[in-house]
């Protein structure tokens, strides 16, 4: 399943995100984007099964202890534990994932297909989500260059 700006457009629209892989390590790509989706003003939803407290959030353990009404996922996983988050978060009812770049895995992309959820994948969420900071832009233009966008 390819990403489509459309499915891009349609998560990054979402006001309710947990995030799967969320670090509390300022270095971290993890925290990076945590930072960036709060600062847009997304209420934020980290998991993590290491703190309960994160970027001042609470920090829920596992995804079946989110609350009900998140509307999308973003799975910033190592790529051994991606697949069993992607079949938490069907499990737990949340029909919006996206499976950053380089956590994917054929099996994560199968049972997300399998559970008819929205999915992003193979694309990096700091190229999409505005505003855009310019390492990232820089890389967008590259994917773009190259016809790696989605269109």
């Amino acid at each position: 399943m390819k990403a489509t700006k459309e499915s891009i457009n349609g998560f990054l629209s979402l006001r309710k995100i947990a995030i799967a892989g969320a670090s509390r390590d300022k270095k971290k790509f993890g925290y990076a984007v945590m930072e960036k989706l709060k600062k847009a003003g997304i209420d934020i939803y980290p998991v993590n099964p290491n703190t309960d407290v994160l970027h001042g959030e609470p920090c829920y353990r596992s995804i079946d202890l989110l609350p009900e009404d998140i509307d999308g996922l973003l799975v910033l996983t190592a790529k051994a534990e991606t697949p069993g988050v992607v079949e938490a978060t069907i499990k737990k009812g949340i029909r919006n994932i996206w499976i950053q770049q380089m956590s994917q895995t054929p099996e994560a992309i199968q049972l997300a297909e399998a559970g008819n959820v929205n999915l992003v994948t193979g694309q990096c969420i700091l190229m999409h989500a505005e505003p855009v900071d310019s390492i990232h832009k820089f890389h967008r233009a590259i994917k773009k260059f190259f016809g790696g966008l989605p269109k």
